[in-house]
């Protein structure tokens, strides 16, 4: 295992429990690290940086499977219009690479955080534990509480080109 991540220190320092889970460091999508690990693709949320027309953008965290719903997120945010930060601009707010980008990760620069309403009703959640390979399973309300986030209905099933009814 990697040594200690920034996020793992949080979580310690807290004393908040968590359990930390490799998987190949190529895997960049969260269907991807749920199947690595062997858990509902729902249970594994990813992290999105959205960029406001003015001001900070936002971090974002959905559940696998799912994709933002920028106007869901738009009215939860107060904003009138938001868009989907390119990688490479993501990367450069954040210092993190995608696929290891973690609210976690980036308390301390003062980001407003959103997560999928959905995180409420499970168990326990996997995030980016801060780089690629890595994840972190906690508890939900531990992972809202330490990143402040602000819970709403801003995901969509993600459409695999079916037909919509």
């Amino acid at each position: 295992m990697p040594s200690k991540t920034n996020s793992m220190r949080l979580l310690e320092a807290r004393r908040l429990p968590y359990r930390a889970c490799e998987f190949p460091a190529d895997i960049h999508s969260a269907e991807g690290v749920a199947q690595a690990l062997g858990v509902p693709a729902g249970q594994v949320f990813k992290t999105l940086v959205v960029v406001r027309e003015r001001g900070r953008p936002l971090l974002v965290m959905l559940p696998g499977g799912t994709v933002l719903d920028l106007k869901l997120l738009a009215q939860a945010a107060g904003e009138k219009s938001l868009r989907m930060a390119t990688h490479k601009e993501a990367e450069a707010i954040t210092g993190l690479e995608v696929g290891g980008i973690s609210p976690l990760s980036l308390l301390a620069k003062g980001f407003e955080v959103y997560a999928e309403e959905v995180v409420l009703s499970l168990p326990e959640v996997y995030v980016s534990a801060g780089c690629r390979g890595l994840n972190l399973c906690l508890h939900p309300s531990d992972l809202l509480q330490v990143t402040k986030a602000r819970t709403a209905r801003v995901a969509k099933p993600e459409n695999r080109g079916e037909e919509e009814t």
